[in-house]
């Protein structure tokens, strides 16, 4: 059952008018606003406007939808969202229970469609111009305030982003979520906003996610050239099959909480302020921001503790004063998180490092949130890795990952690429032929997606193009259609740590 919900503009490209009994800034009316490349936001104006009454587009009806729908999709909600109003599902979409406030008016629907596979999946668009798509996986609400046609997919399961149970023993489930609910997402938006608006074509379609979303944009162009005209890409997790597993062995790097090597939360925090001291100037600007992780050369010895400065932290209950210092075990935990990682047996690369500065998300992110020593507790690595490898690659919930794994796990991982959700395609020249463009973008203060990852995808394309990245020939190939921005102080899609700047502020 796959279940996809879309919201369809009030405003009418031929009538230049929005939903009966829906309020809208005055500026609005008129024949022309529409016509903008860039139209403002509908909630710019600090100025508060008269409203105005304009007729219910003919459009906007059940009974329209029904009719267009194809035999397999079943029309579940259309709800007319009034200018400046809030729609969504709440608590029900467990990972948008906050539904978005201050819309545009919007012709919202919602649609289950059944499929022969008895898969399930959601996606949601929401219109409000004729003539632009906007698919993004996350949030429907900003596209909609410039004027876009938006669309958005559960990609097949109603959960959290670290519950994965849904994936065992459900190959077609792992495919929606690998690349097929989105492609559907993407054909079905399309088709909806076009008749919606009367058969209108789409001047232009663009894409834009993170993280997993991220991933599945690349993927979608590599397989799909004509479903985007743009796509923004944020911190990709591309590489499926060696990505996840790489952030259990992230995790198991400093496991037990109780071994001598384990760094807690506390001392990530000292770890943090160090790297700041030893590499803000590294782009000869002090301003608590690390903006060239590539230009530092990192010292960790510093932060190793004379013998007479120590006292580990007892585990019986008692509080101890937190150490602003390592140990030599747990400087060599911190060595192998910046480290680039190879396999066991073959010395394949399975992925690169964390880059420096970007201590402050590792708790929470590629150790798992894990208790620190006084609790006396083994902790796990991150949900990402772990729930990777039980439920979409082993199909085991109870596989114990402190005894059985090994980078082994990475060949079984590339084999199968469960979902087929690697985007590991370098080759997008079919993308670039139709003269479409990529943002791609990864914040440097990420401590879940190695920015250094994303640079891996980028350099390796533009060697498919032909380009040197010694001599720096032939870089236009790439750089024409396609480019990298890195992020100083942005963590994993969004945000900056607590008490530091950067461009990645919220």
């Amino acid at each position: 059952m796959a279940r996809i919900t879309a919201s369809i503009t009030g405003l009418i490209v031929a009538l230049a008018i929005v939903i009966q009994g829906v309020t809208v800034p005055s500026g609005r009316s008129g024949s022309g606003w529409w016509k903008r490349d860039i139209p403002p936001p509908a909630s710019s104006s600090s100025v508060a406007q008269p409203p105005e009454q304009i007729a219910t587009p003919p459009n906007c009806n059940k009974a329209f939808f029904t009719n267009m729908l194809p035999p397999e999709a079943l029309l579940e909600n259309m709800t007319v969202v009034p200018e400046g109003g809030s729609h969504g599902e709440g608590k029900a979409n467990i990972a948008y229970p906050t539904d978005p406030t201050n819309l545009a008016a919007l012709c919202a629907v919602t649609i289950n469609r059944l499929l022969k596979y008895s898969s399930t999946t959601t996606t949601k668009s929401v219109s409000s111009m004729a003539d632009q798509l906007l698919t993004i996986m996350s949030s429907r609400a900003p596209g909609t305030h410039y004027g876009m046609a938006t669309v958005s997919s559960d990609l097949g399961h109603n959960g959290s982003a670290t519950d994965t149970s849904w994936a065992i023993n459900q190959p077609e489930k792992k495919i929606d979520w690998g690349w097929r609910a989105l492609h559907g997402t993407v054909v079905l938006g399309k088709k909806l906003t076009a008749a919606y608006y009367n058969g209108c074509d789409i001047s232009y379609s663009y894409y834009s996610g993170c993280s997993t979303g991220g991933r599945q944009g690349l993927r979608e162009i590599q397989e799909f050239p004509d479903s985007f005209d743009g796509v923004l890409v944020g911190a990709p997790a591309w590489w499926t099959s060696h990505l996840n597993n790489y952030m259990t062995q992230l995790g198991m790097y400093n496991l037990p909480n109780t071994s001598a090597s384990h760094i807690s939360s506390d001392l990530l925090k000292v770890v943090a302020e160090e790297v700041v001291r030893q590499c803000d100037l590294a782009d000869g600007v002090q301003d608590g921001i690390i903006s060239r992780p590539d230009l530092c050369a990192f010292d960790s010895s510093l932060l190793l503790c004379p013998p007479s400065n120590y006292t580990a932290p007892v585990t019986n209950g008692t509080a101890t004063p937190t150490p602003t210092c390592l140990t030599r075990p747990q400087i060599d935990t911190l060595e192998k998180v910046y480290a680039t990682h190879h396999h066991s047996s073959t010395q394949e690369l399975i992925y690169p490092g964390l880059t420096l500065g970007s201590e402050a998300q590792w708790f929470t992110g590629i150790f798992g949130g894990t208790t620190n020593l006084t609790t006396n507790q083994d902790g796990t690595p991150s949900p990402y890795g772990l729930g990777y490898q039980r439920d979409f690659l082993l199909n085991n919930a109870t596989w114990n990952y402190s005894a059985l794994y090994s980078d082994s796990l990475v060949d079984l991982a590339d084999r199968l690429d469960p979902g087929a959700a690697t985007a590991d395609k370098y080759d997008i020249s079919a993308f670039k032929s139709r003269g479409g463009k990529i943002i791609l973008y990864h914040g440097l203060a990420d401590g879940l997606v190695p920015a250094k990852g994303t640079e891996l995808y980028y350099n390796r394309t533009i060697r498919q193009f032909g380009g040197s990245l010694s001599t720096l020939e032939n870089l236009r190939n790439t750089t024409g259609f396609f480019k990298f921005f890195e992020i100083p102080g942005m963590q994993h899609c969004w945000a900056s740590p607590k008490g530091r700047g950067g461009l990645g502020v919220n």
